[in-house]
């Protein structure tokens, strides 16, 4: 089964839709940027459309190169103070700490779940692509709990947010890093997770027949943007998601899942 993203991300956005004609006033979402790079101008489009399917403001601040830590943290308590939620697109500047940046989104405008201060236990909402990854295994009918899990990664934006939600829902984790585990580990997986952007890394050689694979690994290779796992994986895989068209779509469309629960939240 290779799961279309954007029919998935299609049928969230027809929900969304309907929560959304139920709050009878303006929402806004802000974005904080930062550098000259066309891949972070594709996302940023992405989710301007997203934003306006969905009838919602889209404030976008961009750092300038001269800027520093301080004036970064500034800008985010600034934008927060007057929009319902707030992303910080990654990659920062080299010269701005991406960490006491990101620890001053506030929770409750926290959208991508990504204030390394708060807990996991004290968040509101789940990042976006750890939802996307076990709304996909959900929608493919792939039982968690009590399963085998490999999560490929262990960046803040996929790896260490999909170990941390697939073991709060029952299954066993382990993960590939530089640091820790073995490309062996994958073929007793009945789970694996792709995030490291290493394009192609996951050969049909290395996992069991059967396995479900969720590729959030997006990368350039030769013009094309590509998934961590070969797709001749798809030949041997019971499940798998296609890069692009897979996770990303369903991911965009969670940000904005999460804008609405952190919206009603705050109306409570």
């Amino acid at each position: 089964m290779i799961l279309d993203g954007r029919a998935i991300a299609d049928d969230i956005y027809a929900s969304l839709s309907a929560r959304r004609a139920n709050i009878k006033r303006p929402i806004t979402l802000g974005i904080i940027v930062s550098g000259a790079n066309p891949v972070i101008e594709s996302f940023v489009r992405i989710k301007r459309r997203a934003a306006e399917r969905l009838d919602i403001a889209m404030e976008r601040v961009d750092l300038a190169e001269s800027e520093d830590t301080a004036s970064a943290i500034a800008e985010v308590k600034e934008l927060a103070s007057r929009t319902d939620s707030l992303i910080v697109q990654l990659p920062l500047l080299v010269d701005i700490d991406t960490n006491a940046t990101l620890a001053a989104i506030p929770l409750l405008k926290d959208v991508d779940a990504i204030n390394p201060d708060i807990p996991e236990s004290e968040r509101p909402v789940h990042a976006p692509v750890a939802l996307a990854v076990v709304e996909m295994l959900n929608r493919a009918n792939v039982e968690i709990a009590g399963k085998s899990a490999v999560v490929i990664g262990a960046g803040r934006l996929v790896g260490a947010p999909s170990a941390a939600l697939l073991r709060s829902l029952g299954a066993e984790v382990s993960m590939f890093t530089l640091d820790e585990g073995s490309i062996e580990d994958l073929k007793d997986a009945d789970i694996i997770v792709c995030g490291a952007g290493n394009p192609g890394f996951v050969k049909p050689e290395h996992i069991k027949e059967g396995v479900a694979i969720i590729d959030a690994g997006a990368s350039e290779l030769g013009g094309e943007i590509r998934g961590d796992a070969d797709r001749a994986c798809a030949e041997k895989a019971a499940v798998f998601t296609p890069v692009p068209g897979g996770v990303g779509p369903v991911a965009v469309a969670l940000i904005f899942r999460n804008l609405l629960d952190l919206v009603e939240k705050a109306e409570e």
